[in-house]
């Protein structure tokens, strides 16, 4: 920790600028104009102030006035001046990235009168919205059936998720998407995975970029999200809640000891708790919030067999099978996880015009993923340990009445391993090791098993025993500091001009454990010298600059912007396709410009057209960069990474319509297309008849387009009802993604054809809805639903005669309802909340995964050949040998079944 923090302070005193990934704006404006309501001239010198703070301006010759550098939330607003009437503006709402605009008229001032106090309303349509770009705050979190921000995103309208849980925004890869926590990537450069997960308690506003973004954004082409956290206030505050509960699902024959209910089969624990720190005088405040999930999961498997089993033949006899049977038959888990997560902010204002924030986010995870073939030999399954941690410190300080400039450092660590067993040292003490660890002194578990007991009777069945002996370990290290001065230069023109900077070290090692009956009698790990143990330690940066100007003028508002990266692999490769091992020569550096413009016409005071045009540039994910960095010969066709890939790139055109309806009602439609060029692909490189190899390469290329519609009926204090839905239709087509897609033989000069089909994330159609009843903070009911167009598949013929064409058909139409229904009782002090959630409401069976053969999850016409049909008799006649039936029921191709949980929550 002391060497965390060092490093961390290092980064911010010597501004060491080096790698840009992605900082997102954390901080809104309020603008308006200030009239007098007899007259309708512009009132000049009139006091505008964020209550209980001392942030304001004063309003321009023209009544004009600019608030900028405001953090999310609820503000109340006070306007005053000498003769004219005090008049309040409560729930003045603020959004990153946005401006809201409050125009007043004042009444001159007579005796004795009192302030006059009014509500402001949320707007239904955003006049500066320039490209699609959706908000969520806390109160509408805390009304939705959602723990995860995952959850959220997926019932946004152009959010797709695929059939592995992985989500997509308009038809992009889902390493395309950058995931920020207030400002600061909480992205895993190896693989663009999440470093730290972050609890929806903590979350003040979750903004969501699904269009063109501006220049200020990097280094993602698809989306941008960004998770602001809560700060607390002069006030102490804090929640408390627990609830639990378990799966409820008749379909028995597909989900193994389902109807075994446990009420605590899935625990959660969240609290939060923020304030003033004391004896600060309120110049320090802190807020810190906490989860932690005890999930014993839904996908169950049954020792009968332990590690130690194996398949017996009779080398005489070839009717003499025999299984070892060892296991206790108990039920065993084998989804099971294990979530903690911690966030913290601490804020200091020494002064009107100057904060510091401190944001500390650690994630801690242990889980296991379901494995069929291990069905009855569950302690074979690998066990996968992560945890993650991001510190940033913001200094952010006001120059003048128009200008302020952000400086922000970051550190974050993230840890991933996946064994069987932990490593030893010489006392048989476990070991926490981690890529580049010295493996001096270091040993296996000896309860790795021999590989042949790890071999199947038959391809149809079960495992019987053995041990899975790979042992997989990364770490990234990201140092990141960025620079920010907004300015607004005049009340038409707000500048932005930043500076960003990153720099990543990323360990690796990979090795399988050996023991055999002959050479490795005891388990053993091979040399690094060998194609069984990979280890590699890199170290990239980028650096970036941008410039923007928002122009707000009463018909029209401007985005442009121009944003300039540079990317620096600092690693080796083959420049001479014909020698993949020898000749190496380092990457060469990559320097890209990016134009983005977005330009929002009001027609009407509730209608307005935008129209958005972009470039977007992406590095792809390291870990193929650096792939076999060694340059190692393993096998016949061994695969190589590429240090010298060009940036993935994205030109998008958006154009949509806002208009609002009515006072509570208003829609939302936008369409848009993406020429996406230069994605990674692996291509097979054939040098002659008897040698060829794989390597990434720039080949990919994919054309999206489609329609989002979004309509919104926004419930009003008095109103009982609101509801929400969001509709997409879209076309992702591109290249086959396979290594056979893209053949290259240098002899001869033959390429594969490149023939569009549909991505394999491609929903045609996806629709959304929520519906909330009941009064807040009394009674809430809330449903959310989704219809969903199957994926598709790539089917093939019965006996695969004929292999048809790649994802040419679909998979079954998906559809779930979730519930939320929660009772509020208000005490003096504190508020206490009873709820339930239900999960799949209907207890719905959509089908995530099907045979290639019938296009279902339930039946493959493979079980009627003569393999599936002799397993099934021998499984009539072996003691512990299962049926090729059950073996094709396979749970995990199914989403999970329902689930009721019963909580509670207190605040106070």
């Amino acid at each position: 920790m002391k060497k965390l923090f060092t490093t961390f302070l290092f980064i911010i005193i010597c501004f060491a600028l080096f790698q840009i990934d992605l900082f997102a704006g954390v901080t809104g404006k309020i603008a308006g104009k200030v009239t007098d309501a007899e007259t309708g001239e512009p009132l000049i010198g009139i006091n505008v102030i964020i209550d209980g703070t001392t942030i304001g301006a004063a309003t321009d010759i023209n009544g004009n006035y600019i608030i900028n550098n405001v953090e999310p939330g609820v503000y109340t607003l006070v306007f005053s001046g000498v003769g004219y009437q005090k008049k309040i503006v409560t729930n003045v709402r603020v959004s990153s990235d946005f401006t809201t605009r409050i125009d007043v008229q004042l009444s001159s001032e007579a005796i004795g009168l009192e302030a006059v106090v009014v509500e402001a309303k949320r707007p239904l349509v955003r006049k500066d919205l320039t490209s699609s770009h959706t908000v969520i705050d806390n109160t509408q979190i805390e009304a939705l059936p959602v723990e995860s921000i995952d959850q959220l995103l997926v019932l946004q309208a152009g959010i797709t998720k695929g059939a592995g849980g992985e989500l997509h925004i308009r038809g992009g890869r889902s390493t395309e998407i950058a995931y920020n926590v207030n400002g600061v990537s909480s992205v895993n450069p190896y693989d663009f995975g999440r470093t730290v997960q972050i609890s929806t308690n903590a979350i003040q506003e979750l903004s969501v970029v699904s269009g063109t973004f501006n220049a200020e954004y990097g280094n993602a082409l698809s989306g941008v999200v960004n998770a602001i956290t809560k700060e607390g206030g002069n006030k102490y505050s804090g929640s408390f809640s627990y609830y639990t509960g378990d799966y409820f699902s008749p379909h028995k024959n597909i989900f193994f000891n389902i109807g075994d209910i446990n009420p605590v089969n899935n625990q959660v624990l969240e609290g939060t708790f923020g304030g003033p720190l004391p004896f600060t005088d309120n110049l320090m405040t802190f807020f810190l919030s906490g989860r932690y999930n005890n999930d014993k999961g839904y996908l169950y498997g049954q020792r009968q067999h332990t590690i130690y089993d194996s398949v017996y033949r009779n080398p005489n006899n070839p009717s003499d099978i025999r299984l070892s049977l060892t296991g206790d038959n108990s039920i065993v888990s084998m989804n099971p996880s294990e979530d903690l997560n911690l966030t913290g902010k601490f804020t200091v204002k020494p002064i009107s015009t100057l904060k510091i924030n401190y944001d500390v986010v650690y994630s801690n995870s242990e889980y296991q993923t379901y494995n069929h073939e291990l069905k009855y030999v569950p302690d074979a399954n690998y066990k996968r340990f992560e945890w993650g941690l991001l510190n940033s410190l913001e200094v952010r300080q006001t120059i003048g009445s128009t200008t302020f400039y952000s400086l922000k450092g970051a550190y974050n660590i993230y840890d991933f391993k996946r064994y069987l067993f932990p490593l030893l040292d010489a006392s048989g003490n476990e070991v926490s090791f981690r890529p580049g660890m010295s493996l001096a002194g270091l040993r296996p578990d000896p309860r790795y098993q021999p590989s042949h007991k790890s071999f199947k009777l038959t391809p149809y069945t079960f495992r019987s025993g053995g041990t899975s002996n790979e042992h997989f370990y990364q770490r990234s290290y990201a140092s990141e500091l960025k620079f920010d001065l907004t300015s607004q230069v005049s009340n038409e023109h707000e500048v932005k001009f930043g500076l960003r900077g990153k720099y990543d070290v990323l360990d690796y090692q990979y090795f399988t454990i050996f023991r055999d009956t002959t050479t490795y009698i005891e388990p053993t790990i091979p040399d690094t010298n060998t194609l069984y143990h990979d280890i590699y330690s890199r170290e990239p940066y980028q650096f970036s600059a941008y410039l923007q100007d928002k122009m707000e003028y009463t018909n029209m508002i401007l985005n442009v912007g121009l944003r300039f990266d540079y990317l620096n692999p600092r690693a080796k490769y083959a420049p001479d396709i014909f020698k993949p091992t020898s000749d190496l020569a380092d990457a060469e550096p990559k320097s890209i410009f990016s134009p983005r413009i977005g330009i929002s016409f009001p027609i009407t005071d509730q209608g307005i057209i935008h129209f958005s045009y972009g470039h977007f540039y992406q590095l792809p994910p390291y870990r193929y960069l650096f792939t076999n960095p060694n340059f190692k010969k393993s096998g016949s066709t061994p695969t190589y990474g590429n240090a010298n890939l060009n940036p993935e790139k994205t030109v998008t055109y958006e154009m949509g319509l806002q208009q609002q309806l009515t006072e509570t009602i208003a829609f939302n439609v936008t369409g848009f297309y993406k020429d996406v060029r230069d994605l990674l692909a692996l291509q097979e490189i054939r040098i002659s008849t008897s040698e060829s190899y794989f390597k990434y390469v720039n080949k990919d290329y994919a054309n999206i387009k489609g329609i989002t519609f979004s309509l919104t009926k926004r419930k009003l204090p008095d109103d009982l009802f609101g509801a929400s839905l969001d509709y997409t239709f879209q076309v992702a087509e591109g290249n086959e993604t396979g290594a056979s897609s893209f053949f290259l033989d240098l002899s001869s000069g033959r390429q594969s054809e490149k023939i569009p089909v549909p991505l394999d994330w491609d929903q045609t159609h996806t629709l959304n809805g929520s519906i909330t009843f009941g009064n807040y903070k009394d009674w809430v009911v809330t449903l959310v639903g989704t219809l969903n167009t199957g994926l598709p598949y790539t089917p093939v013929l019965f006996e695969r005669e004929i292999f048809l064409k790649t994802n040419s058909e679909r998979k079954p139409l998906q559809t779930n309802v979730d519930l939320l229904f929660e009772k509020t009782f208000d005490f003096e002090v504190a508020a206490v909340t009873l709820f339930v959630k239900v999960f799949n409401l209907f207890d719905t069976l959509n089908e995530r995964f099907v045979y290639d053969d019938t296009g279902r999850a339930t039946y493959t016409l493979e079980s009627s050949k003569g393999g599936p049909q002799e397993t099934n008799r021998l499984s009539q006649i072996i003691p512990g040998l299962k049926s090729a039936d059950e073996y094709f029921t396979r749970p995990q191709y199914y989403s999970a079944p329902r689930e009721v949980r019963l909580g509670l929550s207190i605040e106070y």
